[in-house]
Parts: structure tokens; C-alpha cells; sequence
């Protein structure tokens, strides 16, 4: 999913007067299935490899490839020198939490419950705007924020107490993951992070995710000889598509549509991973996960109109 900080970009003039345009939406589409369905191929991947590993290395790769498309469109890998703490800093924060806390979040949570998390992101980035910026959570996405913890709530008790002791673990990791992407929108809000998109994403990505692989390939056990078929496949997948096809359809959809129907449009992304989930993995789909998703898209969706 989208980090808030590759969401700052500059917009077409058709964006920014407020055009909805077909192909946009189609780039639009292809990121947010192609997101959503990173959920269910994580998970399948973790029986053969652990986390940290996983998305660390592939994480560090992807960035690789994303390099190369971001110079074969012309722009510019240099970083300024003055921008490198808060690079790190930023990077960190938005895409090394988000990997860490996430691929540990499915060791004990399905990819479905995942997947309804990770979207609250918009939510705790307005509570961590309010001390760090001053900007204050309006009543309406207070309201929005209760409606998210009831959608939470739902997700920790609707399988009975034994049960729900089992997710918490992995609960308080997926909100911790999220709670670092909050912060490091924000603080790019507050220290704008000045490089073109492509260049942006491929330094936060790599930045991000080499202490993950590093502290995968040192606490963890990885084995190559250990992925089948399907390991590599879902290793490719997290590689490429998600980190590369992904964010070059994100930036494409954002030059063509509005800001607002872009992060609408992201909404997609946990439905996607809870309908892939079901298929994928058989993982149920009873009424439980269907009121915590539409209880937490719409605690969303209310937060991003107002």
C-alpha cells in the first residue's frame, strides 16, 4: 500500500482542475488490486519464508528495479545533502515500520484482518497531525477515528476470547506499522521531502527496507532451497509488482486524477485483499469481517471527505 509520503507529488493540470480521466482510474485500479492482492501472497509466502526476510529483500530489490524505471524517465536520483537525515528518517518511519510491523502482523493475524488494518492509515495520520502539527482532529474524524477502533473491536472479539488473545500480538503490530506511516506523513508534511516521485519512492523503499533484511538475515533463517514454485512466484510478485508496477500506476493515476479520488480510490485495496484472501487461502468470509470492513471503510471514507 501507499506510503503517505509517496503520495506528495505534483499533479496534470487535468488533476488539478478536477477531471476524472478513464486511464487514470484504470492506473488506479491496477495499483489498488495489485496492493490488495499482496496481502494473501504474503501470507502464503510466510510458510515458506519468515518476514522480515521476505519483504526486506524484496523490498531492497524492488527499490533496485524502481531505480532503473525512475532514470529511464528521466529523473533524478540525487539527493540533496541536506535532505539526507530526514530521507533516513522519514524512510524509516513510512516504509521500514510499515514492512517490519506488517509481515510480523501476519504471523499471527489472517491476511484478511490485515488487510482491514492497514487501511486505517488516514486515521492515525489526523491524530498524529494534531501534537506535531497543531493541526487539530476535527469532529468529524474523531467520529471517523471511533468508528475505526469499533471496527477494530470487532476484529479482536468476534472469535471469542481464547481466540481473540491469540490476534492481539498481531493486531498491536499491524496499528504500530500503521501508526509509523502516520508519522512519516507527517513529518514530510512538516520537512517536505523535494525529489520527483519515482526517485522518491525508490530511496524510501531502499532505505526502508535495508535494516529489515539485515535484521531478517540476522535473527531469522531464511533459505533459498526452502521456497517451492509458488514461493518464488509470490517472491517475484512482492518484488516487482508490488513495489515497482504498483507505484508507477500509483504516480500515473495521481497525474490524471484528482487527489481526493486517488485516496478514495485506495479504499479498494482491503477489499481486494479480504475477497483474495477467501480465495486464496480459504480463510473465512462470515459476517464478522464483513462488518469489521465495512465498519473501517467507512470510518475512512468519512475521514478523507472531510
Amino acid at each position: 500500500m501507499p506510503g503517505g509520503n509517496a503520495r506528495m507529488t505534483t499533479f496534470h493540470d487535468a488533476a488539478a482542475r478536477g477531471r476524472i480521466s478513464p486511464l487514470g482510474l484504470f492506473f488506479l485500479g491496477v495499483a489498488s488490486i495489485g496492493w490488495g492482492l499482496n496481502f494473501p501472497i504474503m501470507k502464503n509466502l510466510m510458510t515458506e519464508w519468515p518476514p522480515l526476510s521476505a519483504r526486506g529483500l524484496s523490498g531492497i530489490i524492488g527499490a533496485l528495479a524502481l531505480a532503473l524505471i525512475a532514470t529511464s524517465r528521466g529523473e533524478t536520483l540525487r539527493v540533496p545533502r541536506a535532505m539526507w537525515s530526514r530521507l533516513i528518517l522519514v524512510s524509516m518511519l513510512t516504509i521500514g515500520g510499515w514492512v517490519a510491523f506488517m509481515g510480523l502482523a501476519l504471523l499471527w493475524l489472517r491476511a484478511s484482518d490485515a488487510a482491514v488494518l492497514g487501511i486505517s492509515i488516514p486515521l492515525w495520520v489526523a491524530l498524529v497531525a494534531w501534537p506535531v502539527l497543531g493541526e487539530r482532529v476535527s469532529p468529524v474524524r474523531a467520529i471517523a477515528l471511533l468508528i475505526a477502533l469499533a471496527g477494530i473491536a470487532v476484529l479482536i472479539g468476534g472469535s471469542g476470547f481464547d481466540a481473540s488473545l491469540d490476534k492481539l500480538p498481531g493486531i498491536l503490530c499491524a496499528l504500530a506499522g500503521a501508526v509509523c506511516v502516520a508519522f512519516g506523513t507527517v513529518l514530510t508534511k512538516h520537512f517536505p521531502l523535494a525529489l520527483p516521485p519515482l526517485s522518491l519512492a525508490t530511496w524510501q523503499i531502499g532505505l526502508g527496507c535495508i535494516p529489515v533484511a539485515v535484521a531478517g538475515l540476522a535473527f531469522e533463517d531464511p533459505h533459498v532451497a526452502a521456497l517451492s514454485a509458488i514461493g518464488w512466484a509470490s517472491m517475484i510478485y512482492m518484488t516487482l509488482v508490488q513495489f515497482c508496477v504498483c507505484y508507477v500506476c500509483w504516480f500515473a493515476a495521481l497525474e490524471r486524477l484528482p487527489a481526493a479520488t486517488a485516496s478514495i480510490g485506495t479504499l479498494l485495496v482491503p477489499v481486494v485483499g479480504v475477497l483474495a484472501s477467501a480465495a486464496m487461502l480459504q480463510e473465512p468470509l462470515g459476517l464478522t469481517e464483513v462488518i469489521a470492513l465495512t465498519v473501517t471503510l467507512a470510518s475512512v471514507a468519512l475521514a478523507l471527505r472531510s
